[in-house]
């Protein structure tokens, strides 16, 4: 009896289907590699998707929990977006300056731009998908719905806004911080007096 144990004969040959999804996500991780240094692009492609989902919640007159919980998911990663990488109420070592004469540490979010933008992109459309089975269009008042939501804004963003200004964060910065230093002065040979 002969055995198979050469390495060559033994080795498991991927399927096309394995091999085409291995294909298309290497494309789709290419073509979002390419667009993380295009901020605005993104955003703009972005804001186009909101616009389309709200033209469709719309004219179908329906989806309105779809939207609610599209709606929590939003509030849930802009917190998380807003929000510092490591808590200052948890930590024990070193925390963010709170003075000017301390070293400037830059805000790391606890969810980056990229992944922010990513995720929002993808939960609208996955949402956008939803809108096309009618199982999901479940009825209900939707005035209800938007005012339960807009207090659970108000009092999430109350809380977020009193803990940036109990440890001074700011989660914002625009652009690079460039040291000017003293200005020096200017002194005219004219008005200057000579002997």
């Amino acid at each position: 009896m002969m055995s198979n144990s050469a390495g060559g004969d033994s080795d498991l040959k991927s399927s096309p289907l394995s091999e085409l999804t291995h294909t298309l996500s290497r494309r789709y991780q290419h073509i979002l590699d390419k667009s993380t240094p295009h901020v605005l692009h993104r955003w703009i492609g972005f804001s186009v998707l909101v616009f389309i989902y709200a033209l469709r919640v719309y004219f179908v007159q329906g989806f309105y929990i779809v939207t609610y919980g599209l709606g929590i998911y939003i509030l849930q990663l802009f917190l998380a977006f807003l929000s510092p990488q490591v808590d200052p109420e948890l930590q024990d070592g070193p925390s963010l300056p709170t003075r000017g004469s301390e070293e400037f540490r830059p805000f790391v979010r606890r969810l980056p731009e990229f992944k922010f933008w990513y995720s929002l992109t993808r939960a609208f459309c996955i949402a956008f998908m939803l809108t096309f089975f009618s199982m999901f269009d479940v009825p209900v008042f939707w005035p209800i719905l938007l005012f339960y939501w807009l207090v659970l804004f108000v009092s999430t963003m109350k809380r977020q806004i009193m803990h940036m200004i109990k440890y001074r964060y700011v989660p914002f910065t625009f652009g690079k911080r460039k040291y000017t230093g003293k200005k020096a002065t200017v002194v005219d040979d004219a008005t200057s007096s000579r002997p």
